[in-house]
């Protein structure tokens, strides 16, 4: 399972543990986390996102 880090924050969405409190359920993989996501910290888009 893969990491990706938002680049503006550093916020981790680990596919592993998904973001449960964002509706995202563990193992998740980033290609099927919805287009319109943000990061739960700063707000930002999928976009800026990396992997890690």
């Amino acid at each position: 399972m893969a990491k990706y880090v938002c680049t503006v924050c550093g916020y981790v969405y680990d596919e592993e543990t998904g973001d449960p409190d964002n509706g995202i359920a563990a193992g998740t993989p980033w290609e099927n986390v919805p287009e319109d996501y943000l990061c739960p910290l700063c707000g930002v888009g999928k976009e800026e996102f990396q992997a890690e």
